[in-house]
């Protein structure tokens, strides 16, 4: 959208695509106005024709300001260089500090070079898992979750299988309709924060259920006994049970006034 907005601003037609299809984890390819026109990878871009020695040092130089660089095709001949960047959400910070404080060690795999991914993950104090193929993420995670429970957050079509792999998969808002149907929860909101938010959340309610198995056990333990020792009747029993019913509902309605910032 950036791109065709400063095309449109230089007063450049915009031509349509006709064939249009992506390229898992290399790039996406369409014929323009009779021409068969991709955009990939440099990596990608190497496996059909060398690349000259000065595209590649231009390649470079993007990369090391953070920027991920798209070589522009028409077959295997190049044609120009795109340098995109993809810029954090403005909360991003703030929630991968609230995940540390909640015990959870984040990395970021991405299919962007690795200086690109480098410069994002110092920024943000990430560790980066870079040039990887959708594969890659899979045999990613299958290594992290012999460590751990793994929760994978993604919005792309390249996410969605290790989106499916993890034991958690979330979506974020705004994602392609691909990774939100592979994903076990979906963030309504755009922001990071909401990461942090379902953790929390999720610690409330698991310790919610155990506080009412606990106490619902545990009372109909104690009227065991002293019914058998002849202290309490059925009558009380079936009272106390009733009212166990009671009570662990009401705490379990606890969570509707759950405050993601007071539980952080």
């Amino acid at each position: 959208k950036a791109i065709t907005a400063a095309a449109q601003q230089e007063g450049v037609t915009i031509p349509a695509a006709q064939g249009a299809q992506a390229l898992p984890g290399k790039g996406a390819s369409a014929t323009v106005e009779g021409r068969a026109l991709s955009v990939s990878s440099p990596r990608h871009a190497a496996e059909l024709a060398p690349l000259s020695p000065a595209l590649l040092s231009t390649i470079t130089a993007f990369e090391e300001q953070g920027r991920t660089a798209v070589v522009l095709l028409e077959g295997a001949t190049p044609l120009g260089v795109l340098a995109i960047r993809d810029e954090p959400r403005p909360d991003a910070r703030a929630a991968l500090a609230r995940l540390k404080d909640l015990g959870i060690q984040t990395v970021m795999l991405t299919g962007d070079n690795t200086r690109t991914g480098q410069a994002i993950g110092r920024d943000l104090g990430l560790d980066v898992q870079a040039e990887l193929l959708p594969e890659d993420k899979l045999r990613l995670i299958a290594s992290y979750k012999a460590q751990g429970g793994v929760a994978m957050v993604g919005d792309g079509i390249n996410d969605a299988p290790a989106l499916a792999q993890s034991d958690v998969g979330i979506a974020m808002g705004g994602g392609t309709d691909v990774a939100l149907e592979t994903a076990d929860a979906a963030l309504l909101r755009e922001r990071v924060s909401g990461v942090a938010d379902l953790v929390a959340l999720s610690r409330a309610t698991m310790g919610n259920i155990k506080v009412n198995i606990a106490f619902a056990l545990g009372l109909k333990a104690i009227f065991l006994v002293t019914t058998l020792l002849g202290y309490t009747n059925l009558w009380m029993a079936i009272l106390a049970d009733t009212g166990a019913t009671a009570l662990v509902t009401a705490n379990a309605l606890r969570l509707l006034r759950f405050n993601a910032g007071r539980a952080a």
